[in-house]
């Protein structure tokens, strides 16, 4: 077994501001995305320009911010949102869900489109779907050193020593997954034209068969458990519907560019 580093989640404190590890992987997160959103405007066939990378950046910043910490509160907090109506503001207490970030960005990319370039939702999907991996993995790498969101016991070589037991290191998995290898298949699929919506159907189709895989080793949510077959997690059937609606927009993206060429 591998021993856990304790690492102190906060880098430095000012009085009662305190930077942590874990705030700091979110901003490399964004600054990432930003580098690779520019790098891409400069295509000839981006719809966004270099001009229109900030304020892009910006508008997906506030639909992560807002909409992960409000799905968390709904998905997984909602008694206690109850409760305290205030829940939502108290970042201390819980965090943030992917799958309220994922609708809080498509929400602010759909008003992107709309407002800014004139377009509809996927065209600006397609754009930003190979940049989201980075945001994922910084964000699992700081779930590790916050230490928390372990997977199951094993006695696998790689398990890391907690409190004595072996514990799958179900973050850095993710990181791995849903990060590193997300970003190279969505970097090279990306890299020649595709049909409109391939790119975001592809996105959506691979996190989810990742997410979907990597919650076997997960332990489930404290307040939810298993929530049938003693092994189906609140996080699965949050991304069941991701894999479906990701096969259904990439056989439609093809259809309809098949039926385009037949009848150009």
């Amino acid at each position: 077994m591998l021993t856990y580093p304790e690492i102190d989640p906060v880098i430095f404190s000012i009085g009662p501001l305190a930077v942590r590890w874990y705030g700091l992987m979110y901003v490399l997160g964004f600054v990432g995305a930003w580098l690779l959103a520019r790098k891409r405007s400069q295509q000839s066939w981006s719809i966004v320009k270099p001009e229109q990378v900030d304020d892009l950046i910006f508008y997906g910043m506030l639909g992560v911010i807002l909409g992960g910490r409000l799905g968390y509160a709904f998905f997984y907090g909602w008694e206690y949102w109850l409760q305290d109506p205030l829940y939502v503001f108290k970042i201390t207490q819980g965090g943030m869900s992917f799958h309220g970030g994922l609708i809080g960005v498509m929400v602010a990319l759909w008003l992107y489109g709309r407002r800014v370039l004139g377009t509809g939702m996927f065209e600006v999907t397609d754009f930003v779907a190979p940049m989201v991996p980075i945001g994922l993995g910084t964000g699992r790498i700081g779930n590790f050193i916050n230490g928390e969101l372990w997977g199951k016991p094993t006695d696998l070589p790689w398990a890391f020593n907690i409190n004595g037991v072996g514990l799958h290191p179900s973050q850095l998995y993710e990181a791995l997954f849903e990060g590193l290898a997300l970003f190279l298949i969505l970097w090279i699929f990306s890299a020649r034209q595709r049909p409109h919506m391939a790119i975001s159907g592809m996105f959506l189709l691979c996190y989810g068969v990742m997410r979907f895989c990597i919650e076997f080793v997960r332990v489930p949510d404290a307040d939810f458990g298993y929530l049938a077959l003693g092994w189906v997690t609140m996080g699965q059937v949050l991304t069941a519907p991701m894999i479906l609606f990701g096969a259904a927009i990439l056989f439609l993206a093809y259809r309809n560019d098949r039926t385009q060429e037949a009848t150009a």
